[in-house]
């Protein structure tokens, strides 16, 4: 009887619970399904199986296939290739990185007992992680720039560890794990802003390093299709945890690397079977949850449970007394096994049936206890990483069945506490050493000596030269782009914004007016990349759809509806547009691989994401964090934003605290401007730091649907403007009668509610105005902070706001369209009362209009705001204050719009 003959009858086995009314016609089925697996090949047997599923729906007959294969691996042992590595070499070199990085953690420990750590993940994935470094991951020397891996963050120190024996990193290295602040530390986790030359992608934040790596992979096809990048091999890899495949980012986009074919793709899925607390799945299977899942969303699925010493047990057991025994068997009950010796699974496990007694007969109980799983296996795992890469039309992932640290013996394998282990006794270490055959000393083991074989020893020059075969090193991390495109001048995109003469324009409206004409430049058209979470026609590009087109991969299988229209819905494979449809998550994992081009492949491109600004920073601030982690170079675009001017809306739709999450994110460029003239200032300014001078920041602008009168930029010194917009403020210019006691401060969609309230002001109440627009309250609370803290060491110096407001006005009022947190940033750098107005609390459904009087930031709140406020420093009189509250109908004692 062949392998594959037996797979097939213990697969009817394992996933048929009825009674068999007729044995005999079954057989007879089976055998003949034997013959064409055996003479024809799988290929027809799963032509034949459709055509049957098929014909039994035509005649009514539900047919309900199991999604799920049998406890066993995916790939036989007649099936599996010869092993191409020096088993024994490799065997030497995991030992040695086993040891280094549970000696940088423990020592780490054993000096400053808060600093951390993990040992029991990457003690769980070295064969995973030295497989892929052995004969898969090709290094930035290879053809296509190399494979991009996504590491399981809490197996850093295996990478370090690695780094440590190929040379890229010292001793001292080491001796600083999570001790970064002199400067030769390591970071936690994998976080290329601290490690600029070595990480490439940021893992640390669970779910999203699986949505980002498939986005990646999708990125890659999206450069070739548009021929931006040539055609290759290159491959994305991604190594995660089941525990982690709980989180909705790391499986919300599974569908699209299915539907998009991408075969680019490898995920690993590290199966120890535990958490931080406990098992994953305490009372199931998450192999078989995870196969399912994958299963249904289109992936080529491929397991690898058991290692090599189990074949020979498989190949006795004729009854399918193991896969009935794993059958009965939940994860809870493995992780117990783990955790136990060859005594306890003897009598525990193979001691369940006489036909499992029998088949462990001849095994002494180290000999069971050394029954590997099969991710601690190098020839399963190379069998499967091969079968993965030569696998056409479906990304593929490996479900890695290990020991949560595996070998830590007693004092953490597969323990409920073993993620928290970070220190290990003297004998734990012996055992630890003795078990990996390390050649230490026990004096060696007690100081936690790192080891490192002799360059001209066997193990490394096998290490040097596999590295060297598959194209050099990783992870390592390209700081700059070698070619930027030219940047087109401003005049060729915005210059209409410039000179608008009062024409009504939402700011919106004229982003697109200059991304659209950004567009046509030959130089820096092609790297744009517009993407959209299905609003495209909401913020006005529906005329991009005929100029750049939608990128699909598949061009378009279909007759639009709206063919007949100038602004048709066109989908093409050489499409500009990322159109992602309603998810959020998805549209900026593809802003992240568009943003980060420069580093990973060595190709300019500028990203512009636009979307509702309330779904943004609130919906996936994580992200958006992990994209300046990573170092992203593009534009936000929080469109219709602000908590008034998307007034129909209503609560869940209406932003007033994206400025506020923007601020504490140190490398964004964050913006509110009122006027067109600023916007195109702003792009031009973003294009030219992130493009042309190769800072690793990224801009987030917001801008409105309303349209309201844009007026020419004023007649400032060019340069002088350019700088106010820039760094966060300048004064609009106005014709005083007399010195201005009031300054008022604007930003945004709220400006022109400031500038009608400086008008009646000073035509109903005599109080003389200037106005400023604020740009960027982020920018002058960063220019603040550091003008505080060079005088604070000892060099003088004045910040921007009060350098610009003075020390003469005795009141400066700010209104925006955000809380007012987002104002309060600067109070401490503004000279003489300040006042602020925002948009606290819940959103309504209203006009534009009643909104703004609802929440207090129309232009009579803010002449009450400012009469009150020259009352309190003795300018007016208080008669004058009621005046203005019975004026314009404010009854004191109105509750206010906010709750607590």
């Amino acid at each position: 009887m062949t392998d594959l003959s037996n797979e097939a009858r213990l697969r009817v086995h394992s996933n048929s619970r009825q009674t068999d009314p007729d044995p005999v016609e079954t057989a007879e089925w089976l055998e003949a399904l034997d013959g064409v697996a055996q003479y024809v090949g799988p290929e027809r047997v799963q032509f034949l199986m459709e055509q049957l599923t098929k014909r039994a729906g035509a005649l009514g007959i539900p047919v309900t296939l199991p999604r799920t294969t049998p406890y066993q691996n995916t790939i036989s042992l007649t099936a599996q290739p010869p092993y191409p590595g020096d088993a024994a070499l490799e065997e030497r070199l995991s030992a040695a990185l086993r040891w280094n990085a549970l000696a940088m953690v423990v020592r780490a420990n054993k000096a400053y007992g808060e600093l951390g750590g993990h040992i029991a993940s990457y003690a769980s994935a070295v064969d995973l992680f030295e497989v892929g470094f052995n004969h898969f991951f090709r290094g930035p020397g290879a053809d296509g720039g190399g494979d991009l891996v996504y590491f399981q963050p809490h197996s850093a120190p295996g990478v370090y560890a690695r780094a440590y024996l190929e040379g890229f990193l010292s001793e001292q290295h080491l001796e600083h794990y999570r001790q970064e602040i002199g400067g030769t530390g390591l970071c936690s986790y994998p976080h290329p802003w601290l490690m600029p030359d070595f990480w490439q992608f940021p893992t640390g934040s669970m779910g999203i390093g699986p949505i980002n790596a498939i986005y990646q992979a999708r990125f890659i096809r999206y450069l070739q299709n548009r021929s931006l990048a040539p055609a290759s091999d290159q491959r994305v890899w991604g190594f995660f945890g089941d525990g982690e495949m709980d989180e909705p980012e790391a499986i919300g986009a599974l569908s699209l690397a299915a539907r998009e074919h991408l075969d680019n793709l490898v995920f690993v899925i590290n199966c120890n079977l535990q958490r931080l607390d406990g098992p994953v799945r305490g009372n199931s299977r998450i192999i078989d949850e995870l196969e399912a899942l994958f299963r249904g969303a289109g992936w080529n699925v491929i397991k690898v449970l058991w290692g090599s010493d189990w074949d020979a047990l498989f190949a006795r057991d004729t009854n399918s007394a193991l896969l009935d025994a794993f059958s009965r068997t939940v994860d809870g009950q493995f992780q117990t096994f783990s955790a136990n010796g060859g005594a306890y699974n003897r009598e525990h496990f193979f001691g369940q049936t006489p036909e499992l007694r029998s088949l462990a007969a001849h095994l002494s109980d180290d000999e069971i206890d050394r029954l590997k799983r099969g991710g601690h296996d190098s020839r399963k795992l190379h069998a499967a990483y091969a079968r993965a890469i030569a696998h056409t039309g479906q990304p593929t992932v490996i479900l890695a069945k290990t020991m949560k640290g595996f070998g830590m013996g007693a004092a953490g394998q597969g323990r409920m506490t073993t993620h928290q282990q970070k220190k290990l006794d003297i004998d734990d270490l012996k055992s630890f050493r003795t078990r990996f055959s390390l050649p230490l000393t026990d004096e060696d083991v007690a100081e936690l000596k790192f080891y490192r074989p002799s360059e001209d020893s066997a193990e490394m020059r096998y290490m040097q030269a596999r590295r060297a075969a598959l194209g050099g090193y990783l992870p390592r991390r390209r700081r700059r782009a070698s070619e930027p495109p030219r940047l087109p001048a401003i005049s060729t995109y915005g210059d209409f914004a410039f000179e608008l003469n009062d024409r009504e324009m939402s700011t919106t409206l004229a982003l697109i007016r200059m991304l659209t004409n950004l567009l046509k430049d030959k130089a820096i058209g092609p790297r744009l990349v517009p993407i959209v979470a299905d609003e495209a026609r909401t913020f006005g590009m529906a005329n991009m759809f005929r100029q750049v087109g939608i990128y699909s991969p598949h061009g378009q299988l279909y007759e639009p509806e709206d063919l007949g229209s100038m602004l048709h819905y066109r989908e093409t494979a050489t499409g500009q547009i990322l159109e992602e449809g309603i998810s959020e998550a998805s549209a900026v994992s593809s802003w992240v691989a568009a943003a980060t081009a420069y580093s990973v492949h060595d190709v300019v491109m500028l990203p512009f994401y636009i979307y509702y600004s309330m779904f943004g920073f609130q919906r996936i601030g994580d992200l958006i964090w992990a994209a300046a982690d990573q170092r992203a170079r593009g534009f936000l675009i929080g469109a219709t934003s602000g908590k008034t001017t998307l007034g129909g809306e209503g609560l869940q739709h209406q932003d007033g605290t994206s400025h506020l999450a923007a601020s504490t994110i140190p490398n964004c460029r964050a913006y509110d401007p009122a006027f067109a003239y600023e916007v195109a200032t702003i792009i031009d300014a973003g294009m030219k730091e992130m493009v042309e001078d190769q800072h690793d920041v990224f801009y987030y602008v917001t801008v409105t649907n309303e349209n309201y009168s844009q007026p020419s930029a004023p007649k400032l010194d060019p340069l002088e403007l350019r700088d106010g917009i820039i760094k966060g403020m300048y004064e609009l210019p106005r014709d005083y009668d007399a010195h201005p006691i009031v300054q008022l401060l604007g930003s945004g969609a709220i400006l022109h509610e400031v500038l009608a309230a400086a008008e009646r002001l000073e035509s109903e109440w005599k109080i003389p105005v200037s106005v400023w627009s604020v740009t960027s309250f982020t920018q002058l609370h960063r220019d603040g902070i550091l003008a505080e803290r060079a005088s604070r060491l000892g060099n003088p110096s004045e910040s921007y706001v009060s350098r610009l407001l003075g020390t003469e006005a005795s009141v400066v009022v700010a209104a925006t369209d955000y809380v007012r947190a987002v104002p309060e940033l600067i109070r401490a750098i503004v000279p003489g009362k300040y006042v602020t107005l925002g948009t606290d609390g819940f959103g309504r459904s209203d006009t534009r209009q009643a909104l703004r009087e609802f929440f207090e930031v129309d232009r009579d709140s803010i002449v009450i705001a400012t009469l009150h406020a020259l009352h309190e420093v003795g300018k007016i009189d208080a008669a004058v204050a009621k005046e203005a509250l019975k004026r314009y109908n404010k009854a004191p004692g109105t509750p206010p719009p906010w709750t607590w």
